[in-house]
């Protein structure tokens, strides 16, 4: 059987472009690897548990298969040159076709993948059936090279939802072993993490939230933690406010958790383009996106938001501060 990624706060890091310096580069941007390495890095020394690379928050569909095997293998060899060895790294897959998605898998581990989370196939979504996912993620599982965790995104699958029937099948498998799950239903995630079964207990299958607004309520029922966006740019945040938590410190994580609930607003909002403009306002790291994505937001959108990531950075510095002194 296959084990689940260890339990905590992991990002799904956006991919970094560079400015483009020809015409072509202005639709097409390259990979900037050495902004990418550094910002894995710091998520690492803030003590976030595991990143996700390519996932939806990292631009998955855009980048070419020579692309993925360029930015895992060399996120692996800086980390593993910082003694970071063995850091998880999980890679992300959003194909419609069974080949694509093994292929995929497959450059990942090559690449120094550990685990893949794996979209599901929304394009045919009003005629797909459960059985139909069931025998999507089977085929797939049966010849990964990786375990893989089922990656539920109604939001940018066609609205394709998969049933707790079909987790609990899958569950079964010995390559599958886990779940993110970005949507707001609570109670999904309750069912999987709270699950009886053998094949669902948390050594097994690990039930990830994609969304931080939600890590309070779904650590209480079972859930390994989050794969979060906003952690892209409060790392330390994220992790307080899942220590708060594990502790049961709740009247403290009640007040974090508000306060990153409204400051999830902006990733939920504005997706790639909102995780990217935070991490450039408040960490000093700027990257194009590929098109149809265009970066930046102007100045009245970014206002609303002005607000709350000032709270979140005085959280944040104060974080830094308090592990200066200890």
């Amino acid at each position: 059987m296959a084990t689940p990624p260890p339990p905590g706060i992991y990002v799904p890091v956006p991919t970094f472009f560079s400015k483009p310096q020809t015409t072509t580069e202005a639709s097409i941007p390259s990979l900037d690897l050495a902004t990418q390495s550094k910002h894995a890095l710091y998520l690492a020394r803030c003590r976030i548990k595991g990143i996700v690379l390519l996932g939806s928050t990292g631009e998955s569909i855009a980048i070419t298969n020579t692309e993925r095997k360029t930015l895992i293998s060399h996120i692996r060899q800086e980390m593993d040159q910082a003694d970071y060895k063995d850091y998880p790294i999980i890679a992300g897959t959003a194909t419609q076709g069974i080949e694509d998605t093994i292929t995929q898998l497959q450059i990942s581990k090559d690449a120094g993948a550990q685990w893949g989370l794996v979209l599901a196939p929304g394009f045919f979504a009003t005629c797909i059936t459960q059985e139909g996912l069931k025998r999507w993620y089977t085929a797939i599982a049966d010849q990964s090279p990786l375990p893989i965790l089922i990656y539920h995104y109604p939001a940018v699958s066609n609205s394709l939802a998969l049933s707790p029937t079909t987790f609990t099948s899958l569950s079964s498998h010995p390559k599958i072993c886990g779940a993110k799950l970005s949507h707001g239903d609570l109670s999904l995630h309750t069912l999987l993490a709270s699950s009886p079964l053998p094949s669902m207990s948390a050594e097994k299958f690990a039930t990830f939230t994609g969304l931080g607004q939600q890590l309070l309520p779904v650590l209480t029922v079972g859930g390994a933690g989050a794969i979060d966006g906003l952690a892209a740019v409060f790392p330390r945040t994220l992790v307080r406010l899942y220590e708060l938590i594990k502790r049961g410190d709740f009247q403290e994580a009640r007040r974090l958790q508000e306060l990153v609930a409204r400051g999830e607003g902006l990733v939920v909002g504005y997706g790639v383009v909102g995780a990217k403009e935070g991490v450039r306002r408040y960490l000093g790291w700027e990257s194009e996106c590929r098109l149809p994505l265009v970066k930046g937001m102007d100045g009245p959108t970014w206002e609303e938001w002005e607000g709350v990531f000032g709270e979140l950075g005085e959280v944040e510095r104060g974080l830094v501060a308090g592990a200066g002194n200890s």
